[in-house]
């Protein structure tokens, strides 16, 4: 939908909530708007640059290297727009008065942007790496020496790390700012969902969809956790000692991130094949936790955010 106009969609997008907006990510540009305290809408633009190698494009075209690929390069990306929304929001939390201007923010040097990219690819390796070998200590502490099935022991630390990963989200969700960042995070797949369906992106016509969507990166740490739990299952992983359970956990992560991507995008083309729509349940159901219903407002933030770079993606050309 472009200017109030419905049209088949022609493009996949995605997007990620931030504080107290959207961004959605285009082939040309990246755009975020954010509702700031005065409730003016700010905006947030970055053109893609068309700087990659030959290679990188390649690597990203590749299945199972593609997934590793994207995921990194989303981290980056994704990083920028949380910093740029959460210093909105502490700005308008500390000078309640200011009206800042909505472009003021885009003045970001390359440093900056680069210095920010770096800390968002870092913190999803680290978070990675804790949430890898965390549930494995765990197991191997509780039922090292309850039995010796190597399968046992891998579909319980599937089953510890689902409950960690439930527990958490759970837990975070009653703080009243993730609270609104998971509505915004409904707000942005229903507006994703609205575009497929080739209705017109008003506030009313978005609110009638659901606020799951196949394609969403909670379904990808579902099934990180399957496939994990699967992969380590073959005999040729086998371990003695709890280290080489470790190493072998974090050298196959990112074989795990690469299948699960796919998985993730089987079962997006698998949504309207009955029968196989059910591979998708468990990433729905754990939307469950990081989605919240939208008010009319966050929509139709999401809703800005979408026309933007749907505008300036056909008048922006990588630069």
């Amino acid at each position: 939908m472009v200017n109030g106009l419905a049209e088949q969609p022609t493009s996949i997008y995605g997007g990620q909530a931030v504080i107290e907006g959207v961004m959605f990510a285009g082939r040309n540009v990246h755009v975020t708007a954010v509702r700031r305290k005065n409730q003016e809408i700010a905006f947030f633009e970055v053109p893609r640059k068309q700087q990659q190698s030959r290679a990188l494009a390649v690597l990203k075209r590749i299945p199972f290297i593609r997934g590793i690929v994207g995921i990194v390069e989303s981290s980056a990306k994704g990083s920028q727009h949380l910093n740029f929304s959460a210093e909105a929001y502490a700005e308008d939390e500390t000078q309640p008065e200011a009206a800042e201007k909505p472009k003021e923010k885009e003045k970001w040097s390359l440093s900056m942007v680069l210095g920010v990219a770096v800390v968002g690819v870092l913190s999803f390796v680290f978070g990675k790496l804790v949430f890898t070998t965390v549930p494995a200590l765990l197991e191997q502490f509780l039922f090292s020496s309850v039995f010796s099935s190597m399968i046992l022991h891998n579909l319980l630390e599937g089953v510890i790390k689902i409950a960690l990963l439930l527990f958490y989200l759970w837990f975070i969700s009653k703080t009243p700012l993730i609270k609104r960042l998971f509505q915004y995070h409904g707000a942005e797949h229903k507006v994703i969902s609205a575009y497929e369906a080739g209705v017109d992106l008003t506030v009313e016509n978005v609110q009638r969809f659901t606020r799951l969507h196949y394609r969403c990166g909670s379904s990808f740490l579902v099934f990180t956790v399957i496939v994990g739990v699967v992969l380590y299952s073959f005999p040729i992983f086998h371990w003695d000692t709890i280290w080489e359970r470790i190493w072998i956990r974090i050298a196959l992560l990112p074989v795990v991130i690469g299948i699960s991507y796919e998985v993730l995008r089987w079962t997006n083309a698998a949504r309207d094949i009955p029968g196989l729509r059910v591979l998708g349940y468990p990433g729905l159901w754990l939307q469950l936790l990081t989605t919240k219903e939208p008010n009319d407002d966050q929509v139709a933030v999401s809703i800005a955010s979408f026309n933007r770079m749907r505008e300036l993606d056909r008048e922006i050309r990588p630069v």
